[in-house]
């Protein structure tokens, strides 16, 4: 049978399991990437592995999520991911340095390749023809030690894309376009791989702003062939040795095929509070903004911010607007500052940002009460923006610019009378590299620094024959890893489990932390009873130690994505699935739980049957766990597994 792309590269890197659709399969991972918000945990994890360098080929930590320092937790962390990058052979990339996915992009990224990074916008790099995943710290911990990371083999969904897009509309509005068509669910294990004629039309920084933002379908990653447009852009990175030729063989298999022709599609815009809140721009015009935000892995890139610079030039900002922009990297923000661009931004009213994550995961740029938020952001989850009543509606770079202006929204495509702003990228870009800091010859003698804040990652115990407890929670449908582990201010505190674990599920239930902990002390289980999807979102794999840590044994939900399950299951959580929909209706807050047999169960392969001894009811409770997973699950996580059997 021919492979597809997707498979070609899985085949070449495949080195546990069968490479059959639906199959438990183990890749070997060439790069990994950590940001600040979850690197520090990875690294605490793999330092107890004892491992005394990184095996892979390429490693990099990058500091781009929360540069604010407002005491001295951040900076501390910051000082432990240089020190510990340099004792154990990883790259640095120091705050300023730019947000990962853009830098690994221009500089670091290579076809045919796999990365593995503990950010779930990992996907950005299949803009680049790589299979680029998003998992949890632990999981990259253990790549980086030479072990193998554990996937589904995925279905793979052929997206044709045909024609040309019209003036006005972009990559932005492609990947919108995708999401109203399949949506934020449903799509775990499944992969989308681009072709067609429209790609001739697409750069690599427009391709990977439709990978990064095919996380948000859930899919496992998405990817693009790696052609001539790939060695155009690698050429203007000074990289020409890394690019090679990368397609689908001719008459490769896939389970699903979407065509898109691209002259149809139109501005779109996600509205609150879910990127797969899909309409057109035009259905919305004319209504009054409070505030623009142009940044973010999504679209922060060159060719980004030279389309906003030129609808900016020789314009004021509307004095309704509170508008800032922020360069996805250094290299980004010099080229504008070189190129006049830059100037025109800070002459129509915008204020420039660093080039980080910021606004987008709540550090920073908290819009007013009530506001109507405009962002060139990936997520526009409830809260996230750091103000609960906020709705942040997503579009393109061209739709977010004019609506600065005009302080309201704006359909682009009334703009086709004026000269749209045609960018072309330079053959050449600003190459330095200075600071990204590589380890030396003396890197084994370096000692690791750590500030008060920085404690030792938790483990858990030994899954027990029988679990009693309580639910300690209820919530509904499209939980996020942000309602479950709240980012911004919060997020100093990452590698303080004990104070973070204080947190969870805050804006939801503050009184949640306190009710598990004291369910712990009476050596009793908490259980969280959820609907549809939870654990959408970031890649963050507090959602699922901090839980442990307050003595949470299981999830019990109408279904859970694919990171968070597999972070689940890495920290000893059970991710268990009703069997029947109102099964999850028939469940309370405080109704007291049984399992038994936990053991038998897992070897026999038999459901889990709950007993819910406060309305005296059985619920039968499905799982979608392999051998690995299970044995995971026994011995009370991945950080234990893997010490027990040596993989490492």
């Amino acid at each position: 049978m021919a492979d597809n792309l997707t498979y070609k590269i899985l085949r070449k890197h495949l080195i546990d399991g069968e490479l059959r659709q639906g199959e438990e399969i183990g890749i070997k991972i060439d790069q990994t990437l950590t940001q600040d918000a979850t690197g520090t945990m990875a690294y605490l994890q793999f330092e107890s592995m004892g491992i005394k360098k990184v095996k892979t080929e390429l490693s990099l930590s990058y500091v781009d999520h929360n540069t604010l320092q407002q005491g001295y937790e951040n900076a501390d962390d910051h000082k432990y991911l240089q020190t510990v990058a340099a004792k154990y052979g990883i790259k640095f990339s120091r705050p300023g340095n730019g947000i990962c996915h853009q830098v690994h992009l221009e500089r670091f990224g290579k076809p045919g390749k796999t990365l593995l990074g503990s950010d779930s916008h990992t996907p950005t790099g299949g803009g680049l023809g790589m299979i680029a995943i998003g998992a949890g710290g632990l999981d990259v911990a253990v790549a980086m030690g030479g072990g193998a990371f554990y996937l589904t083999a995925p279905e793979v969904i052929k997206v044709e894309l045909r024609g040309k897009l019209r003036k006005w509309v972009s990559a932005k509005d492609i990947i919108l376009h995708v999401l109203k068509i399949i949506s934020t669910k449903g799509n775990v294990n499944k992969v989308l791989e681009y072709c067609g004629d429209g790609l001739r039309t697409l750069s690599v920084p427009e391709r990977s702003t439709i990978a990064n933002m095919g996380a948000e379908t859930g899919v496992t990653t998405s990817i693009f062939p790696s052609d001539e447009i790939t060695k155009e852009f690698l050429l203007a990175q000074d990289r020409l040795a890394d690019y090679q030729e990368l397609k689908a063989e001719p008459d490769a298999q896939y389970n699903d095929e979407i065509q898109i022709d691209l002259s149809e599609i139109v501005p779109m815009v996600a509205l609150p509070h879910s990127p797969g809140n899909v309409v057109a721009v035009s259905e919305i015009a004319g209504r009054k903004i409070d505030q623009v935000e142009i940044g973010s892995c999504t679209n922060s890139s060159l060719r980004d911010l030279m389309i906003a610079g030129k609808i900016l030039d020789g314009k004021k900002v509307s004095p309704e607007i509170s508008f800032a922009i922020a360069p996805g990297s250094k290299q980004v923000f010099t080229m504008i500052a070189k190129n006049g661009i830059l100037a025109s931004m800070i002459e129509s009213g915008a204020r420039i940002m660093e080039s980080t994550c910021g606004f987008c995961i709540g550090c920073g740029q908290a819009p007013k009460t009530n506001a109507v938020s405009v962002r060139t952001n990936n997520r526009n989850f409830e809260g996230r923006s750091g103000t609960a009543t906020a709705g942040i509606y997503l579009v393109s770079v061209e739709t977010a610019a004019l609506c600065a202006i005009e302080g309201v929204f704006v359909d682009p495509l009334i703009k086709q009378a004026e000269e749209y702003p045609e960018v072309k990228l330079p053959e050449k870009f600003n190459i330095d590299d200075s600071m990204v800091i590589s380890p030396d010859e003396l890197s084994a003698k370096t000692e690791v620094f750590r500030g008060p804040n920085i404690g030792q990652p938790p483990q858990n115990s030994l899954l027990g024959k029988d679990l009693k407890g309580q639910v300690a929670i209820k919530v509904g449908d499209k939980i996020t890893t942000d309602h479950i582990m709240p980012a911004g201010p919060r997020l100093k505190f990452r590698s303080n489990i004990e104070k973070y674990s204080g947190f969870v599920f805050e804006g939801l239930d503050p009184y949640f932390a306190q009710r598990a902990k004291t369910l712990k002390e009476k050596k009793q289980a908490s259980f969280i009873v959820a609907g549809d999807s939870y654990g959408q979102g970031s890649s963050r794999e507090h959602a699922a130690l901090c839980p442990m840590y307050l003595g949470v044994k299981a999830v019990l939900a109408k279904s859970l994505e694919r990171i968070h399950a597999a972070n689940l299951v890495n920290f000893g959580i059970l991710p268990l699935v009703f069997s029947s929909p109102k099964d999850y209706e028939n469940l309370d807050e405080e109704d007291q739980l049984e399992m038994s047999d936990l053991i038998a169960c897992f070897d026999q392969g038999e459901s889990i049957v709950v007993e819910n001894k406060t309305k005296n009811e059985k619920i039968k409770m499905i799982y979608e766990l392999s051998s690995r997973q299970k044995e995971i699950i026994k011995a009370g996580g991945l950080l234990n597994y893997t010490k027990k059997a040596g993989s490492v």
